[in-house]
């Protein structure tokens, strides 16, 4: 894995890509692949990251990653359709 990252910073640096364009390039794929293995779960991958949901969350809009496109649609239903739970204090 070493000598392909070797062969790719190379090949940028023969393209004139400045260090910037690369780094931001870089930021955006990781984290765009550890989301996609999370299905979007910010949480999930932060927690993977090693960094802070809300830190992830900023990178995310400063990298104008559009999450929704990783979900798989599946999203918990109302609070109205959920069944209903009675208060633990309530039962007693």
């Amino acid at each position: 894995m070493k000598d392909q990252l070797e062969a790719l910073i190379l090949q940028m640096y023969r393209s004139n890509i400045l260090y910037s364009e690369g780094v931001r390039e870089f930021k955006k794929r990781f984290i765009l692949t550890v989301l996609q293995e999370n299905k979007g779960n910010q949480c999930r991958a932060a927690r993977e990251l090693g960094m802070h949901r809300n830190t992830l969350s900023r990178t995310i809009h400063e990298l104008k990653i559009d999450v929704r496109q990783l979900r798989d649609g599946a999203r918990r239903p109302p609070r109205s359709a959920r069944p209903m739970v009675l208060d633990k204090k309530a039962a007693r």
